[in-house]
């Protein structure tokens, strides 16, 4: 038999709903299009496989034999396009496909040749993406992606913590940073800056965007890539884990027409998905609201969000003043980093914009020092904030594996802890990935500007004293109800330590 011959082509796949994918493939027999036309195509050395498979279909696509390097290209796409699906297709809850997902993995770290054949080979698309399925199944918010001095390290951070996911080898890891680059429309052979893209990625049928930022460090380039959430992700009060308490202090926070809300904390305590609910809570098709973040880390349907770009001059202060001119009637700035947009801020609030943003300050008090030392008037403080928010993101002990413990006479004598306390301390199991936490908690304190804080503000009382008086009138702070955590076993000492039980 006489077959017509292909050599040098880069063929694209045709996929044929009647014919199942995944064993023509296991019988070296593929489809593509060629001059307008749909082929087979098998590879000399697998013909007679692939012809006995070809008798057994009803279809009459004439037979090509390509090289085999462009038999191998269009292998690759096909296997892509099957990778691709298969992720699609995994469903949201069933663990088996995650266990099978995490063997392949392994087997293909394992046979590093297949994976070195090349950056855009299957298998280097299926390990990058098996990364992203991993993090989202375990609940990551970030993917670590680092370069050793002779192999390199994923990382994911789950719960506030990073954790070790696995190793891999140094050329493995230069060809998966080279797909990451890739899906994010970075420049592949600019190795010496800095690069921040911005990729998205579907899995279990959700679209998901992921920040990228790659820095290169003196063994080569890291990646770290934040996994942003949709807007269904967006949790409401109830849900934040606030108790019942300050949650209704919120509602009724959030009823004033005009005023200025802060939310305090470090980086990674919450405050960005805080913001987003207190949003969510207002946010009715008769309101205009627009947002100025860096950058937009939940994406929302009903509300107008703007991502500042240094680069061209659209910066927090520049953002801000271009929503005044929009009729908002709600805006929200991700940060007040400086004097202007904090003056811009505050003049917005005293002109009947209801404002919401937030500082970087360690409790709910300081943040009137902060402002004021941003060169802010006391009056304007005191005549447009409503309320400062300072929270804090709390490990909970996995209910699965903890157990009990006992605190030193110090820290019980410390702490004023009570005597019928149950303290637990961190194991760790298979369940929480033996960490001894499993889930977060939201722990915070509200700060009311009401008429006594005023008038304290006016009498130019500093923020310490403030704090003072505000504890003796019944203000609950972040150290309150850490200790309460504690003090029932929901976290454990060393936790509440980290978080800032000591800060007072």
């Amino acid at each position: 038999m006489k077959f017509l011959r292909l050599k040098d082509v880069n063929l694209e796949p045709f996929v044929d709903e009647n014919i199942n994918a995944k064993v023509s493939l296991k019988h070296n027999l593929l489809f593509g299009k060629y001059e307008d036309k749909i082929i087979s195509v098998a590879k000399e050395d697998t013909l007679s496989s692939a012809l006995n498979y070809i008798s057994r279909l009803n279809v009459d696509y004439p037979i090509y034999i390509l090289d085999d390097s462009s038999y191998e290209r269009l292998l690759n796409k096909f296997q892509e396009i099957q990778t691709s699906s298969d992720f699609e297709n995994i469903s949201s809850d069933t663990t088996e496909e995650l266990i099978e997902v995490e063997s392949d993995l392994l087997a293909f770290i394992q046979n590093s040749q297949d994976l070195l054949s090349s950056e855009g080979s299957a298998p280097i698309v299926k390990l990058v993406n098996s990364l992203f399925f991993q993090a989202i199944k375990r609940g990551a918010s970030d993917i670590h992606i680092e370069n050793g001095e002779n192999k390199g390290e994923v990382r994911l951070r789950i719960d506030g913590a990073l954790k070790k996911h696995l190793d891999l080898e140094k050329k493995i890891i230069a060809l998966v940073i080279n797909r990451i680059k890739v899906i994010s429309n970075l420049d592949i052979s600019e190795k010496r800056v800095p690069q921040d893209g911005r990729t998205q990625v579907k899995i279990s049928g959700k679209t998901l965007d992921i920040r990228v930022s790659i820095l290169p460090t003196y063994y080569g380039e890291r990646i770290v890539m934040r996994i942003l959430m949709q807007s269904e992700h967006i949790p409401t009060l109830r849900d934040l884990g606030f108790n019942e308490k300050m949650t209704d202090e919120f509602y009724s926070l959030l009823k004033h027409s005009h005023g200025m809300i802060l939310v305090t904390g470090p980086t990674g305590s919450g405050k960005s998905t805080t913001l987003h609910a207190f949003l969510q809570h207002i946010a009715t098709p008769d309101k205009n609201i627009i947002t100025v973040e860096d950058p937009v880390e939940y994406n929302a349907d009903n509300i107008s969000q703007i991502q500042v770009n240094a680069k061209v001059g659209l910066t927090f202060s520049a953002g801000l003043r271009s929503i005044l001119r929009q009729d908002p009637d709600v805006i929200m700035i991700g940060e007040i980093r400086d004097s202007e947009t904090g003056e811009i801020a505050l003049q917005s609030a005293l002109t009947g914009h209801l404002l919401l943003s937030t500082l970087h300050t360690n409790d709910a008090t300081s943040s009137l020092t902060r402002l004021m030392d941003m060169g802010i008037a006391d009056y304007l403080i005191s005549s447009t904030l409503l309320g400062v928010l300072a929270q804090r993101l709390v490990r909970e002990l996995c209910i699965n594996c903890k157990e009990d413990t006992t605190l030193a006479p110090v820290v019980i004598k410390d702490l004023d802890i009570a005597i019928d306390a149950k303290p637990k301390r961190a194991v760790g199991c298979s369940r929480c990935d033996f960490t001894g936490y499993k889930g977060r908690v939201a722990v915070g304190e509200l700060f009311v500007i009401n008429d006594s804080v005023k008038e304290m503000i006016k009498e130019k009382y500093t923020d310490h004293e403030i704090r003072i008086a505000m504890k003796s009138k019944g203000m609950v702070t972040i150290a309150d109800q850490l200790k309460e955590l504690i003090e029932n076993g929901t976290t454990s000492y060393e936790e509440g330590l980290r978080v800032g039980i000591m800060d007072g």
